[in-house]
């Protein structure tokens, strides 16, 4: 088959995609220097670009696909295939937020306050329709980059992303609004996507993908449990469908293993230890394909 050619993210999540590549199976290299990444599978081919771009490209057919923000879709309004949702970002696993913030201690109150006002945005198509759906007339301007620190000496408001808040709430600023929530998606041109093989391909990197994601927040745990125990351990112990039960050589002791949720590891290990479970092991899981 042609290789199927793969735009990814540069800058922000870079990292957090190449990391995610990596535990779905894909392993990727790139030069400091390079925006043409290595890829030890011979049928993918990868480009590096900022993902503000990747939606016009994949539109165009100058790539086959790409990863990026459901956001930069909307703002180049892109006819593409949406393949998948991957929800990841910078630096969690929630979705990122496009928000309108003002100073502190300014006296916009509403979005309609914004009526006659200068606004800066990267995302200048994504806030004009905003506004316009609105009824809210306003200036709104492109911005290069360190949006935050305009206001109020530059412009009345800004339009900026936010996974966490704390870089609104470190130059004091305030959320007036929230315009649109994303999260990543992997998306395909249309004609690629009706390639046979191309189009494998890219259900084979969502599966692979999507599976890596459903491991991040789950572990698995293993034990042994006695018979006079195994109903309380397992009445216990989630699962994804039932735990897995063995028998074990010695009479009367099974082995036990269940997915469960990272987060409640703490609270259900002392509580199997209590119901008989012995010998527990925590392991980390890689992908999960449901």
């Amino acid at each position: 088959m042609a290789s199927l050619v793969l735009g990814l993210p540069k800058g922000s999540l870079q990292e957090a995609t190449f990391a995610m590549m990596r535990k779905a199976g894909f392993n990727l290299s790139v030069s400091s220097r390079s925006y043409i990444p290595t890829c030890d599978d011979e049928d993918l081919k990868c480009r590096l670009l900022r993902p503000q771009e990747i939606p016009r490209y994949v539109e165009l057919g100058l790539l086959d696909s790409g990863i990026t923000g459901y956001d930069w879709i909307y703002e180049n309004n892109a006819d593409v295939v949406e393949v998948c949702e991957l929800c990841y970002s910078k630096a969690t696993s929630r979705p990122v937020r496009w928000v309108i913030a003002v100073p502190n201690d300014s006296p916009i109150q509403s979005v309609k306050d914004l009526e006659g006002k200068r606004i800066s945005s990267e995302a200048v198509g994504l806030t004009r329709r905003y506004l316009e759906a609105n009824g809210v007339n306003a200036d709104v301007e492109f911005s290069w980059g360190a949006t935050e620190v305009k206001a109020p000496e530059l412009v009345d408001a800004i339009v900026d992303l936010t996974e966490t808040g704390s870089s609104l709430r470190a130059n004091n600023l305030r959320i007036l609004a929230t315009i649109l929530t994303s999260t990543t998606r992997l998306i395909a041109n249309k004609t690629a996507w009706e390639d046979a093989d191309k189009r494998a391909k890219l259900e084979q990197i969502a599966m692979l993908m999507t599976g890596a994601l459903q491991a991040e927040s789950r572990v698995l745990l293993k034990m042994n449990v006695g018979s006079a125990n195994l109903g309380k351990v397992i009445e216990i112990l989630p699962a994804l469908h039932t735990p897995t039960v063995n028998a074990l050589d010695a009479d009367g002791w099974h082995a036990v293993e269940s997915v469960v949720e990272e987060s409640k590891v703490r609270e259900l290990v002392p509580r199997l230890k209590a119901a008989g479970a012995e010998g527990l092991i925590e392991l980390p899981l890689n992908k999960i394909i449901f």
